[in-house]
């Protein structure tokens, strides 16, 4: 289920930035002031911008939904981590004997001159 849901989520993802590329900006407008026609569009006399910003607002809400849904689902699941739990090690305990320096074997011999 989560699978589906995360690629549901991409490729609507995905979809929602192709259609929000191929709108146009608000100063589009300025070329059909100088005999720019609209009649001859695919969309109709309105041209693609109430197309295009209904297809906007499908995509967004269910960019929406799935975001809910993978966050819902993620959070539902257990406490668990990557990071192994650690078990308290105990201390290691002192000996009552201090710690000396190992003596040598052979006594230090003086440098012969």
């Amino acid at each position: 289920m989560t699978i589906l849901l995360v690629i549901i989520h991409v490729i609507v993802s995905l979809f929602l930035i192709g259609v929000v590329l191929l709108q146009t900006g608000k100063g589009a407008e300025m070329g059909a002031a100088f005999g720019g026609s609209s009649s001859q569009t695919i969309f109709g006399s309105r041209g693609p911008g109430s197309f295009l910003g209904k297809l906007t607002t499908v995509a967004a809400i269910i960019f929406i939904i799935t975001s809910f849904s993978l966050a819902f689902i993620g959070g539902r699941g257990g406490r668990s981590s990557v990071i192994p739990q650690q078990t308290e090690v105990p201390a290691p305990t002192q000996s009552a004997e201090p710690l000396t320096a190992p003596v040598p074997a052979v006594p230090a011999q003086p440098a012969k001159k």
